[in-house]
């Protein structure tokens, strides 16, 4: 081999290295971003996958996916209406806590429509969430939970509580404007 070739080969040999770590460090700074915008969404979402390029991939097309959705800021009066609403949810609960939580579970719903979430079946519901509200997604899940098992029978007044405490710190999110800023940015 002359000096040409290996002054050739090593360029080449360069190349490719650093093809290789360029690779590696896109991919780190990918899961890095995930990781700070999912937080602990990120880690169910892994487990649930078992693979991180699936996990990722999952998260990547929520948050394409949420780019398509109109998300749009509430009238104050939207705001106060909802916010009164919820009061006469929680003053509900203390003489029926059962149809309590059937009625957050259903205003919930109704606070995501009117903001511009899909409101189809919850598993996507969720995963919408996650993409703005990835720290609170966890709670909805916990109240939904609590609410199916009430729907079964299998929930004590305790959980039912608990499922309020849940719904109501999401409608609290979504109640607020300053959320809105959040969710443009996202």
């Amino acid at each position: 081999m002359d000096q040409r070739q290996l002054i050739i080969f090593v360029a080449v040999a360069l190349m490719v290295i650093g093809a290789i770590l360029g690779f590696i460090a896109r991919r780190r700074q990918r899961r890095r971003a995930l990781r700070e915008r999912f937080g602990p969404e990120y880690d169910r979402v892994l487990q649930k996958e078992g693979d991180v390029r699936r996990a990722e991939g999952v998260l990547e097309w929520r948050a394409k996916r949420r780019e398509q959705f109109a998300i749009r800021p509430l009238a104050q009066s939207a705001r106060g209406d909802f916010a009164a609403r919820w009061k006469t949810v929680q003053a509900l609960f203390v003489d029926d806590p059962r149809r309590a939580i059937t009625e957050a579970d259903r205003l919930l719903n109704e606070i995501m429509y009117a903001r511009g979430y899909p409101t189809v079946d919850f598993e996507q519901r969720a995963a919408d969430l996650s993409v703005d509200h990835p720290g609170l997604v966890e709670n909805y899940r916990l109240a939904h939970d609590i609410a199916q098992r009430h729907g079964q029978g299998r929930a004590s007044t305790e959980d039912l509580r608990k499922a309020l405490i849940h719904y109501r710190s999401l409608f609290d999110e979504l109640l607020q404007p300053q959320s809105e800023k959040r969710e443009a940015l996202g």
